[in-house]
């Protein structure tokens, strides 16, 4: 059998798949049911007017198409579930008609072409809700139905986990052009043929010509048929992929998800793209007297000089305050009896103008600043003088109270202390003086002696109003940091009271700690490795990583993964990619084992050691590779579901236990696996 026939025999089979629910369904429900378990069945079809795979249809078509089932039927997020490949200029209306469905066509097609109707899970049953998944209506304008079909797989590529309900564009590569400098295919083209992933990430793009496609995967959040850079994810194939020249591969009805499945052929590894933005000073203000904030409309403004007229520029502090330095503050260090109400002064940065070529510009500052009251300060206000007045019109003296210190911080005064992480303080404003020879740290053993321990500030490198309390931390005892009065002075020139806070330790025994030895790729390689917890939520990094051992103290007992990302340009982050640039994300893959399994228990004072062979993890990617992975996360995640199943039946157990209503608990919970069939046991 050559490659079109096997491609046309499972196509056929991709078909038969579709409505295998819809058979079952029709034997289910021959009676009218008089009681039992609730209803599960989707509706089925029992007619299509015109037929469905017709051909020859008229280009100037206001056609109506009706298709009927065996039971009411209602229609669910219909905006976002039905689609048409190719896209049409006015999407056809779809609305409730007796037992069935009206779609109104409201454009003029193409000639000598498939078109595809996808319901996605559109059409539900009226009375339970139960969908009908991968409906599809398919009608050609020419003398022939387009019959090739293609599978694959769409993924985070950070999170390497499957990318849902994203869409896959298909353009002929001979209908676009190809310039080596950049691509602009999504930019300037429609694609031909679109197709859906499915929950689990997994499409199977139908009715296409047995040619070379360009392949890309768009997120389309806001369902406008178009790709948002900064907002969808995207992915793309670099060259050219041809439905007649990719390997066979297998079919399948998932009967647990209930829509049809396939073993992927092509993976597309997804992406948030950033999008181009015109560099301009958008906005200034001063919301506080030692406050400015500039906000740039693009990353990582280049400014060339900061010039104000009543302050040297060495009492200006600049301050980015996001990641791409498009937000910055200005702190000014001087005296507030010396700071006009207008700052003014004159920025000189790189700007774009109508050509989008950056050019230096001189814009005016005027940054105004007012004492705005506040309704607690005006009720507080009015408090004292009405107090002041009594006193007065008594012959009283009357002293206005003192005022509470404005010097604002934010740390814990008790607690643990991570001795890898050190104490850390955060303030308001940034500090001008930090008298680190007035710190007391004493440390008071068990046996209740006192020593003292050396202790300094350390600012943060990358947060300018972040600082630590370094010392010789230790297990036993506890410590009393001591914070005198007036040994921090911020550039609004507020002063501390006495800080006074007693902490201990975190004693390792009450953790896990975690060796991974790594060998990688070659001595120049570089990786990042996250310790995650169950949740994908990152706990600890380590940057640099290549060859050799790393550790990881202090882990709460529970479940982790691990990620590991391979740093290409070893900048120590991981780097996203360019779509119009043809340039692929860096590649972040989640660590298993030899056995499949990627989560593993921790427990308190465990030692647990990994060995991260990069060669392995970074391999490249091929369609039994990507199978065998989707594979033994399927069963992981089975896994993981029946463990959760016996646990709460262990829960149940005890609550009848205690109520002393004990039921009977025999038989064993059916086998997950059986039910699903295993994510890719093929059907051929």
């Amino acid at each position: 059998m050559n490659i079109r026939n096997r491609h046309i025999v499972a196509l056929r089979a991709a078909v038969a798949l579709l409505f295998l629910p819809a058979f079952f369904s029709r034997c289910a429900s021959m009676m009218t049911p008089t009681g039992g378990p609730r209803d599960s069945l989707p509706p089925v079809i029992v007619a299509m007017t015109p037929d469905n795979f017709s051909t020859n249809r008229p280009l100037l078509n206001h056609e109506k198409i009706y298709i009927e089932f065996n039971e009411f039927v209602q229609l669910k997020d219909q905006q976002k579930e039905f689609f048409t490949s190719p896209a049409m200029k006015k999407k056809p209306t779809v609305s409730i008609r007796g037992r069935g469905i009206v779609i109104q066509l409201r454009d003029t097609l193409l000639p000598n072409t498939t078109y595809a109707l996808n319901f996605g899970s559109a059409v539900r049953d009226n009375n339970e809700g139960n969908p009908l998944y991968s409906m599809r209506y398919v009608f050609s304008t020419g003398p022939e139905i387009d019959s090739m079909i293609v599978s694959g797989y769409t993924a985070d590529s950070y999170k390497a986990d499957s990318v849902s309900k994203s869409f896959i564009w298909f353009f002929p590569a001979d209908s676009v052009e190809n310039v080596p400098e950049y691509d602009s295919t999504v930019f300037k083209y429609k694609p031909a043929v679109i197709a859906r992933a499915e929950n689990n990430g997994i499409f199977i793009a139908q009715n296409l010509k047995p040619i070379p496609y360009r392949i890309y995967a768009v997120e389309d959040k806001n369902d406008n048929q178009m790709y948002d850079p900064g907002s969808d994810q995207i992915g793309f194939l670099e060259g050219t992929y041809n439905p007649a020249e990719l390997p066979d591969f297998a079919v399948w009805y998932d009967s647990v998800r209930m829509y049809v499945s396939a073993e992927p052929q092509l993976y597309l590894r997804m992406f948030t793209d950033a999008v181009f933005r015109r560099q301009v000073l958008s906005e200034s203000e001063r919301p506080l007297q030692h406050k400015a904030m500039l906000y740039f409309a693009a990353a990582r403004p280049q400014i060339e000089q900061l010039r104000f007229d009543s302050i040297p520029a060495e009492r200006v502090i600049v301050d980015p305050q996001t990641v791409g330095r498009d937000t910055i503050a200005l702190w000014f260090n001087v005296p507030a009896a010396e700071l006009p109400d207008t700052i003014k002064g004159e920025i000189t940065y790189l700007k774009h103008d109508s050509l989008n070529v950056l050019q230096p510009v001189t814009e005016e500052l005027k940054l105004a600043w007012r004492k705005i009251e506040t309704k607690e300060e005006e009720r507080e206000r009015e408090r004292l003088e009405r107090e002041r007045r009594k006193a007065e019109e008594a012959g009283e003296e009357w002293v206005e109270p003192e005022k509470e210190n404005p010097f604002a911080y934010k740390m814990p005064l008790s607690g643990d202390v991570n001795p890898e992480n050190d104490l850390t303080i955060d303030f308001d404003y940034p500090l001008v003086r930090v008298d680190s020879a007035s710190l007391l740290l004493t440390l008071t053993h068990e046996d209740q002696s006192i020593e003292d321990v050396p202790v300094h500030m350390v600012r943060d490198t990358a947060q300018l109003r972040r600082w630590y309390f370094r010392a010789p931390w230790q297990t036993g005892g506890q410590y009393t940091l001591t914070i005198p009065e007036g040994a921090i002075t911020d550039v609004a020139g507020f002063s501390n009271d006495s800080i006074v806070g007693k902490y201990t330790v975190l004693n390792p025994e009450k953790f896990a700690t975690v060796k991974v030895h790594v060998k990688g790729r070659d001595d120049g390689s570089k990786y990042i490795v996250q310790l995650l917890d169950e949740n994908n939520s990152m706990k600890q990094e380590r940057r640099d990583v290549a060859t050799g051992d790393i550790q990881f103290n202090f882990v709460p007992a529970g479940n982790i993964k691990f990620r590991i990302i391979e740093d290409r340009n070893g900048n120590g982050k991981w780097d996203t990619g360019n779509v119009v640039e043809r340039r692929q994300p860096e590649r972040a893959e989640m660590y298993a084992n030899e056995q499949g399994e990627d989560t593993f228990a921790t427990k308190a004072n465990w030692e647990i050691e990994f060995s991260m062979d990069m060669n392995r993890i970074f391999a490249p990617v091929t369609m039994q590779s990507l199978s065998r992975l989707l594979d033994e996360r399927e069963i992981q995640r089975l896994r993981r579901e029946e463990e959760e199943r016996a646990k709460q039946k262990q829960q149940n157990r005890g609550q009848n236990r205690n109520q002393n209503n004990p039921q009977s608990q025999s038989g064993l919970m059916n086998n997950s696996f059986g039910s699903a069939g295993g994510m890719f046991n093929s059907l051929r």
